[in-house]
């Protein structure tokens, strides 16, 4: 292994060892936000890494390995694919899937919930409080460490909630909460 190859797996030891999960918290998730990190899991790991190995391994025996485009990328891509393994073992690992379906007090914002809210302006946003591994603003769906989860997070229907917004701070009354599944 070249100093270079060292010093490029130091740096993405690095790199996934910073989480932005809060210290000691489990990572929640809805049960279709689990099942997507599980497929991709099985996607890279018996997949893609094993067609992978193939390239390097035939690449290898092409000779002079410095100019060898196929294993100089085949060996970069899986350290890519090992380091995304690993990042993917350890969310799964700490996952507490939650589905909303199933909650029972659903007059009460939980993890999984769908929030109709409007805001000073009278407009209406909806958003629903999903995991770290499935926020999809365009979608509406919020993480569950956001500011705003925060404060909608044990709210009821009617309450207003105030939170600090990149724009500054923020009142919003909650109109509906639904338990639904999220596909």
């Amino acid at each position: 292994m070249t100093s270079r190859e060292i010093a490029e797996e130091e740096a993405d030891e690095k790199e996934e060892s910073v989480s932005p999960l809060p210290v000691g918290e489990r990572n929640y998730m809805t049960p279709a936000g689990h099942a997507r990190l599980q497929a991709e899991f099985t996607q890279l790991l018996r997949v893609e890494r094993p067609q992978v190995v193939g390239v390097v391994s035939w690449a290898a025996g092409n000779g002079d390995r410095s100019e060898n485009g196929d294993y100089i990328y085949g060996k970069k891509r899986l350290r890519e694919i090992d380091r995304r393994l690993r990042f993917l073992t350890k969310r799964l690992d700490k996952a507490v899937v939650v589905d909303p379906a199933a909650q029972e007090n659903r007059d009460c914002v939980y993890f999984g919930a769908s929030v109709s809210v409007t805001d000073q302006n009278g407009e209406t946003y909806t958003y629903s409080i999903v995991g770290l591994d499935e926020v999809d603003p365009g979608r509406g769906r919020i993480s569950w460490i956001s500011p705003l989860a925060r404060a909608l997070i044990r709210a009821h229907l009617g309450d207003r909630v105030r939170f600090l917004s990149p724009g500054g701070p923020r009142e919003l009354e909650i109109v509906t909460i639904e338990y639904r599944a999220l596909d």
